[in-house]
């Protein structure tokens, strides 16, 4: 039997830092969606392996791999194919959504979904419903959140792999305030008006470490997103555009200023049924 899944960028709209447990886990509180653009994994049974390909496939076939350790957790032995779309370490779920969709893929092979997938890292719980969701504690805590509108985004990561641990310790300040509640329903400009109420509480300390990110959020702002905001810890970023053509023509644009840059054009990936 073989079967495959997609694995969706994870974007972090707002990400709140709201407190550390004594345990050393960051209390989190954020809007996550969705993007069209991500990795793939294919499961073949037989014994448990993993082979790499894709534009960043270099280094990530050792054996701490998420996606082994997520099969492990599972108790389930396949051969995992890994296609590596999306830039390594950069703030957009790679690992996790890769870990994720080998449990989906498990699942649907007959293996069940292992208890406390957060065990795998905050991102896990929710990557594996990879849907719009607001997430809190260490993760594990998801709530639904209204429907958003399809939205049209440029990606940048400017090819620099941002550890998490050094710029969650760069975070001076640990017991921020919670997002404002969601409202019943959002059409975009209420969308980024609640956006533009919140923040990403790594975003300054990424910077004082990878200054380079905020070249890349006014190369953003400079081809007129309505928001720029860094994802998870970086150094990913993302800029939310007006419609599908101007954000093409900001891709194209920042591309042929910055040529090493990963760069992409997306949306909203569409909502998957659940496991």
């Amino acid at each position: 039997m073989s079967v495959q899944e997609f694995a969706p960028a994870k974007l972090n709209l707002t990400l709140h830092v709201t407190g550390q447990r004594e345990d050393g886990y960051h209390l989190l509180d954020s809007l996550v969606v969705f993007a069209r653009v991500g990795d793939s994994v294919t499961l073949v049974e037989g014994g448990l392996s993993l082979s790499v390909s894709g534009p960043f496939a270099q280094g990530l076939s050792g054996d701490d791999n998420l996606c082994l350790r997520a099969a492990r957790l599972a108790g389930a032995e396949a051969a995992i194919s890994l296609t590596k779309n999306l830039p390594v370490a950069s703030g957009i779920g790679g690992g996790s959504a890769d870990a994720a969709a080998v449990l989906r893929g498990l699942a649907r092979m007959g293996h069940e979904l292992p208890p406390e997938p957060e065990r795998l890292g905050a991102d896990l719980p929710v990557c594996l419903a990879s849907q719009p969701a607001r997430m809190r504690g260490t993760g594990e805590i998801l709530q639904p959140v209204p429907d958003l509108p399809d939205l049209r985004m440029v990606l940048v990561n400017p090819r620099i792999e941002v550890p998490t641990p050094a710029v969650f310790r760069a975070l001076e300040q640990k017991n921020n305030p919670a997002m404002p509640d969601l409202p019943g329903q959002f059409d975009l400009e209420g969308l980024l008006d609640y956006l533009h109420a919140c923040r990403n509480d790594l975003q300054d300390p990424a910077i004082n470490l990878f200054p380079v990110i905020g070249t890349v959020l006014r190369a953003l702002q400079d081809e007129g997103a309505m928001l720029a905001r860094m994802s998870g810890s970086g150094a990913t970023c993302f800029g939310i555009f007006p419609d599908a053509t101007s954000a093409g023509m900001a891709a194209y644009r920042i591309g042929a200023a910055y040529e090493n840059w990963w760069i992409t054009s997306t949306g909203l990936a569409p909502q998957s049924p659940p496991i």
